[in-house]
């Protein structure tokens, strides 16, 4: 139980952190692809897969074709590795450590709110009580996870199956920085707006699922932007600057590195890759050429149905 409610609190921090990017530069419009082929000089160097972070069946069903290109690799990169020290770690940052519980912080009325929004994600009543205001707003930022295997999980899993080395371009402590040092002022107003739009996440998260699987980057964009308006104008240069721009040095210093040793499969956030500041800019800065390629699920290739979203017992069981 432990275990798949740190999952579900770690995948909320990864979305939440993809919800706070966006882009506007012509050159971005154009480098519009989600999956790209990295090579140099000629010689391959690897692959760059922008991810969305959910459980949705349809981004978890790649081509077969897609085994080989990942076989290829000698490392397998993604944003944070969720193995259990990290997500023990985690327990302890979400939580105040000296006594101090979340409706101290964000009040009676809204900590009444947060504890009645999170009655479907089954989250015990003790971690509500003892929840950073900033874990309440990423928990109420995705759907109540059903299966805990979501995309980036999930291909975490399939590379180290296939022997390569995963390894992770942040460590927690960096990526739990940015949401640490926010003013408390700006996460009671992020999780006010949570609280006002939980009952819509499973919408808008499918909305973007099917940005996703049409390898439309600019509707996603403008989904992820028109959520951005809402934000006061502090918040929203917060986020980009130490959401995504630090975010993003900080990943291709990371994985640079190992391009120079290996071939280097790269998952991260697909709003993590356009831009003037996104990685494939800061990648072809290195010298590095990056190829589009199609979308690696059969659901991009040849359609699918929607996941439907529950809120029953069975769609949330860890």
């Amino acid at each position: 139980m432990q275990i798949a409610m740190k999952r579900r609190i770690l995948a909320a921090l990864l979305l939440a952190l993809l919800l706070a990017c966006g882009f506007g530069s012509a050159q971005a419009r154009q480098d519009s692809a989600l999956y790209w082929a990295i090579s140099r000089d000629g010689a391959p160097a690897g692959y760059l897969l922008g991810t969305v972070h959910s459980e949705d069946p349809r981004v978890l069903d790649f081509t077969e074709a897609f085994a080989s290109e990942l076989d290829a690799n000698q490392v397998f990169a993604m944003e944070m590795v969720p193995d259990l020290p990290t997500l023990t770690r985690l327990t302890e940052y979400m939580h105040y450590q000296d006594g101090t519980t979340l409706e101290q912080r964000a009040g009676a009325e809204r900590f009444a709110r947060v504890r009645a929004a999170l009655a479907d994600y089954r989250v015990p009543p003790d971690w509500i009580a003892r929840m950073k205001v900033w874990a309440a707003m990423m928990t109420l930022s995705v759907p109540p996870p059903r299966t805990g295997l979501f995309m980036d999980f999930s291909l975490s899993l399939r590379a180290a199956g296939a022997g390569l080395k995963v390894v992770g371009l942040e460590t927690l402590e960096q990526q739990l920085s940015f949401l640490e040092n926010m003013p408390e002022e700006q996460q009671l107003s992020l999780l006010d707006q949570a609280l006002d739009e939980y009952d819509r996440v499973a919408e808008v998260h499918d909305l973007m699922v099917e940005s996703y699987l049409a390898g439309d980057l600019q509707a996603l964009v403008e989904q992820v932007d028109e959520q951005l308006e809402e934000l006061t104008p502090e918040a929203r240069g917060y986020f980009m600057a130490e959401g995504i721009e630090a975010r993003n040095q900080r990943m291709a210093s990371a994985v640079l590195p190992l391009l120079e040793d290996s071939r280097v499969f790269i998952a991260v956030g697909a709003l993590h890759l356009p831009g003037d500041a996104g990685l494939i800019a800061l990648l072809r800065r290195e010298g590095y050429e990056l190829a589009p390629l199609p979308l690696p699920f059969s659901a991009a290739q040849g359609g699918g149905q929607p996941a439907q979203h529950s809120n029953n017992e069975t769609a949330n069981a860890p």
